[in-house]
C-alpha cells in the first residue's frame, strides 16, 4: 500500500474515480459535437470504443470508462505524500508513475494505436515532471524559510527578488525548455504538442501552479509573472512565429493569478 492512512487514500481514490468518470462524460460530449456553444450544436454523445468491433462496442465504451476512472483514482492519491523517507518516497513514486503509464498507454493504444499511446505518454510525462519540479521548488523554498527562522539567512528581499530566483529555474524549463523539446517531438505537418497542448494545457497549468506556490510561501512577487512572460516571448522568437505571441499573455495572466491566489492563502 502506498499510504499508512488507508482510509484517507481510499477517499481520495473514490473522489478521483468520480472525477475521471465526469471527464469521460465531457469527452463524449466534445467528440459528439462540433463545438460547445452555438446554435448548430447537437447534444450527441460519442465515446471511445477502444477499437472493439461493432457487436461489442458497448464493452469497449465500458472499458474506456473504467480506464478513466482508474486514472482519476491514481491522480487522486497523487495529491498525498507517498512516504517520509527518501528511499520509500522514490520507490513508491516510481511505482505510482508506472501504474499511470500502464493505464494511459493501454487507453491510448486501444483507441489510437501505438502512435497514440506514445503521444499520450509524452503528455503524461510532461505533466508529471512539471508537478515534481514545482514540488521541488516548494521544498527548496521551505528549507530557505527554515534557515531564515534559525537566523541563517536574511529576511525577505525587496519585491521578493531572492525568493523568486529558485522559481526562475522552473520557469526557464517550462517556458523555454519544454517547448523546445516538444518541437523536436512534433511531426512536421501537425505540431499538436507545441502548438496545442503546450500553450493551452501545460503552460497555463505550470505557470499558475508555480505562481501559487511562490505566493503561498513568500507572498506577492510581481517579478515572477513578468519573468514568465519574457521567457515565453523569447521562446516564441526562437521557436515559433508572431502568431504565437499570445504565449506571453498566457504566462503573464496565469502566473499572476496563481501568485495572487497563493498570497491570499498565505494571509
Amino acid at each position: 500500500m502506498f499510504f499508512d492512512n488507508k482510509k484517507q487514500a481510499l477517499r481520495r481514490m473514490a473522489a478521483g474515480a468520480a472525477a475521471g468518470v465526469a471527464v469521460h462524460l465531457l469527452l463524449g460530449y466534445w467528440l459528439g459535437t462540433l463545438a460547445f456553444f452555438g446554435p448548430g450544436v447537437a447534444a450527441v454523445f460519442s465515446y471511445p470504443t477502444c477499437s472493439f468491433p461493432p457487436p461489442f462496442e458497448g464493452c469497449g465504451i465500458l472499458l474506456s470508462y473504467l480506464l478513466f476512472a482508474l486514472l482519476g483514482a491514481e491522480i487522486g492519491i497523487s495529491t498525498l505524500p507517498f512516504a517520509d523517507s527518501g528511499p520509500s518516497l522514490m520507490g513508491r513514486t516510481a511505482a505510482h508513475f508506472a501504474l499511470m503509464v500502464a493505464t494511459v498507454a493501454l487507453w491510448g493504444g486501444l483507441n489510437f494505436g501505438g502512435a497514440g499511446a506514445v503521444f499520450c505518454l509524452i503528455l503524461l510525462a510532461s505533466v508529471y515532471v512539471l508537478v515534481w519540479l514545482g514540488r521541488w521548488v516548494g521544498w527548496y523554498a521551505e528549507v530557505a524559510a527554515i534557515r531564515a527562522k534559525l537566523g541563517l539567512a536574511p529576511g525577505p528581499s525587496p519585491l521578493h527578488i531572492c525568493e523568486t530566483l529558485p522559481y526562475l529555474v522552473f520557469a526557464l524549463g517550462l517556458c523555454l525548455g519544454l517547448p523546445a523539446l516538444l518541437r523536436l517531438l512534433d511531426p512536421p505537418d501537425v505540431p499538436a504538442l507545441s502548438g496545442v497542448y503546450f500553450p493551452f494545457l501545460l503552460l497555463p497549468i505550470g505557470t499558475f501552479c508555480s505562481g501559487l506556490s511562490l505566493g503561498h510561501r513568500h507572498g506577492f512577487s510581481p517579478l515572477y509573472p513578468v519573468a514568465c512572460a519574457l521567457l515565453s516571448v523569447a521562446a516564441v522568437s526562437l521557436l515559433f512565429n508572431g502568431s504565437a505571441l499570445f504565449h506571453g499573455s498566457i504566462s503573464l495572466v496565469c502566473a499572476f493569478l496563481g501568485n495572487g491566489v497563493g498570497t491570499l492563502l498565505k494571509k
